[in-house]
């Protein structure tokens, strides 16, 4: 290299260094102005040369501003929701944001200096994209984005508008659009249609889908790049069109099934030539749309058993898989969820497990231990068998609505594991949760980790977070707080209880008390849960204006109902087993009673509308046809999932005004007139009758077109202390 090609080389390596610190410089200083437009001017914002691989910020007073500095946009973020939690006594949550800033912002004493031990911080699983994300748009997801940035994020899972890159591949292996209708999902379906287990439930995909998701999912990638986020996108594992073996009659290929309900679907075998090449195709079409970070997510086996445990197969397949992410990226890595070791652990043993992993070089590879805070796959995996790991916490499943966390285990999981001899190369922590936009405070807990190496002191943090959230220091909040974490945020360690229970309001109609997916065991007494009630109410008149103190008082209401439901479900039953018509009627109407008071009480508050959901859904039509489509995906999908008969029913069940009184409610009225019917001796319950007879009503109303309320009705604070006064003391006297 001649001295003048040197110094060319050194000033366009300084030029592009220069546009990369103003890229930086801008997006963060645009995230401030969309966070705190009125107090932005107050903030200055500066890069900061890191001579680590670690993220790292400083945050100091100068001049009358607050200086924001990190090595790129989500450290400088970072730096901002430190000032905003630590200094200024703000908080932002997806369930109540306090960003009221004083008038006079507090100036830092000494400058902070903060690091990160996790490189990466991983966020999103493929089902969230479904039970939350559905029907996002750009301002929705404008918004997540910065709650990443705030939160630490850098690891994002992005693959809104998938379903685009692989029509194109198709249409250019000579599919038609006909042969492709019986491929893709409706759009409520995406993500199991991308983890391989489903085709064609809930569509035809509208191409227009398509193509403005594309269009979406660019943006989404471009504002998380200019923040330094890293996005994981997708690669190739296998599962094609039905109409591949027409194309390609020589092409080796397998069926699978889900085991939950739905067809088979078609893999293409890791040992077929065409899979390299379809692999190959796959990934230079993303990178010509969307570029590339290098880092790939592939699920081969996502619930769904290989044809055989023999390792030498397990481990030529996994390879296979990584050399067509390779051939086509020589940079790529491999994101692997870890979910199949958790689900499927009779299958995955050592050397089943070894054999998978093995098999792809240790620094090509990333596992996501996804559900760390129930069961540390990393524990009886050698820490993966030395590939580098991400500890992730999983800790809502479909979506539920139920007040549910590990407190404890988010506050010193990382921290212990981080420490530990025998973590290997833990190199990370993440977020997995399949359904968001409830508990916020477990995940303003977890990210908490992102900045420390130490576990969370509960103890200073909690009150902390409540002072915070309410805008101010209230004894009956911190007492409601202290109740809750002892309650509904703490797992005792010798039952096991994967997530939260729902109510037995949920359940398809039936005398038991629990049910596959309407899961009633609690994992506390749920008389201890009243204190938190009683408190929150007390606090009402001073706490009123809060945003997260409006959501706390609704949500915890609605639990203790939720809750409350089983007595009363108890109480008919026993009254119908003795044959006892008038407490049967008494109690059996109590409980219509109940839901018909959740869905007031609820329909105040806007987190809690099944209008918002069906309404969100059908905005991204632009025909009749495309727009009820899209609302039969959205109620189906929180209701049967499936068919009439999908095994998954409830599985994703939600406590939301609309559809307590529109879908619960018809249901248990019907129960209720069988059973009538049954004690008046005019006609025997027949139990499998009464389910063929719900299963036609609910697809029914799957199917219907209805417009649900959008806008909240009533003041939540009045309906919650309506419910309070109604309640309160029945319910009390029930748990003595």
């Amino acid at each position: 290299m001649t001295v003048k090609s040197f110094l060319f080389t050194l000033f366009m390596f300084g030029l592009l260094h220069s546009v990369k610190a103003q890229t930086t410089v801008d997006s963060s200083i645009a995230l401030i102005k969309r966070v705190l437009p009125a107090h932005a001017h107050r903030f200055r914002v500066e890069t900061l040369k890191s001579t680590k691989s670690t993220d790292r910020f400083e945050l100091e007073s100068r001049n009358g501003q607050i200086i924001l500095r990190g090595n790129n946009g989500v450290s400088i973020a970072s730096a901002l929701y430190h000032y905003i939690t630590e200094y200024a006594g703000g908080q932002l949550t997806w369930n109540g944001s306090n960003l009221k800033m004083p008038s006079n912002l507090p100036m830092l004493k000494h400058k902070v200096i903060k690091e990160t031990p996790y490189n990466f911080r991983y966020y999103l699983n493929y089902c969230t994209f479904n039970y939350t994300m559905s029907w996002w748009d750009w301002p929705r997801w404008e918004k997540e984005i910065d709650w990443m940035a705030l939160h630490g994020i850098n690891m994002p899972l992005a693959i809104t508008g998938q379903e685009y890159t692989w029509y194109l591949v198709y249409k250019e292996l000579g599919f038609s659009d006909q042969e492709l209708k019986n491929f893709f999902t409706g759009p409520a379906y995406l993500a199991w249609f991308w983890m391989g287990n489903m085709d064609a439930w809930g569509g035809p995909l509208p191409l227009r889908w398509m193509k403005s998701h594309m269009e979406l999912q660019q943006k989404i990638l471009t504002r998380q790049r200019a923040l330094g986020m890293k996005p994981i996108l997708s690669a190739f594992t296998g599962h094609v069109p039905p109409a591949f073996s027409k194309k390609f009659p020589n092409a080796k290929l397998k069926t699978t099934n889900w085991n939950n309900g739905f067809a088979d679907n078609y893999i293409l075998d890791s040992e077929d030539p065409l899979f390299n090449r379809i692999g190959k195709m796959f990934l230079k079409k993303q990178t010509e749309l969307l570029g590339t970070d290098h880092y790939y997510s592939a699920d081969t086996f996502n619930e769904n058993e290989p044809p055989t445990n023999e390792p030498e197969y397990l481990g030529k397949l996994s390879a296979r898989v990584y050399d067509a992410m390779h051939q086509a990226d020589s940079n790529a890595v491999w994101v692997m969820q870890g979910w199949l070791f958790y689900a499927d652990r009779k299958f995955w043993g050592k050397a089943q497990t070894e054999a998978l992993l093995k098999s792809v070089p240790d620094d090509k590879m990333i596992i996501l231990d996804l559900a760390a805070e129930v069961e540390p796959i990393w524990k009886r995996t050698e820490a993966f068998y030395g590939k580098p790991w991400i500890w992730s916490m999983v800790n809502n499943f479909g979506g539920n609505t139920n007040i549910f966390g590990r407190m404890e285990e988010a506050a010193t999981g990382p921290s212990k594991a981080l420490q530990s001899t025998q973590s290997g190369r833990l190199t990370g922590i993440g977020l997995t949760m399949e359904g968001i936009e409830q508990n916020p405070v477990i995940y303003e807990l977890f990210t908490a980790n992102t900045w420390t190496r130490d576990s969370i002191n509960l103890n200073e943090w909690l009150p902390k977070y409540v002072r915070n959230r309410y805008g101010t220091v209230n004894k009956q909040g911190l007492k409601a707080w202290s109740v809750l974490r002892g309650t509904v945020y703490t797992v005792p360690k010798d039952k096991y209880i994967r997530d939260g229970a729902e109510s037995i309001l949920q359940a398809r109609p039936t005398l038991d008390s629990t049910t596959q997916w309407t899961k009633t065991k609690l994992n506390y007494n749920p008389k201890d849960l009243l204190p938190a009630w009683h408190a929150l109410v007390a606090a009402a008149d001073e706490l009123k204006k809060s945003e997260g103190f409006r959501f706390d008082l609704i949500d915890v209401s609605r639990q203790v109902l939720a809750n409350y439901a089983l007595v009363v479900h108890q109480k008919w039953v026993t009254a119908y087993r003795a044959k006892d018509a008038q407490k049967f009627k008494l109690y059996s109407d109590e409980f219509i009673s109940l839901i018909e008071d959740m869905d007031g009480m609820l329909a105040s508050h806007p987190d809690f509308l099944l209008g918002k959901w069906v309404a969100q859904a059908r905005r991204w039509g632009s025909t009749d046809e495309e727009r009820n489509l899209y609302e039969q995906n959205a109620k189906n999908l929180i209701t049967l999932w499936g068919d009439k008969d999908a095994i998954l029913h409830e599985y994703a069940c939600r406590q939301w005004s609309g559809l307590l009184n529109d879908y619960y409610k018809p249901r248990w009225t019907q129960f209720f007139s069988a059973l009538s019917l049954d004690l008046q001796g005019k006609k025997s319950l027949d139990n499998k009758a009464f389910t063929r007879q719900i299963k036609v009503w609910e697809w029914e109303w799957v199917n219907a077109r209805k417009d649900y309320p959008v806008a909240v009705q009533g003041n939540t604070i009045d309906q919650a202390k309506k419910i309070y006064t109604k309640y309160s003391k029945v319910i009390d006297g029930s748990y003595q």
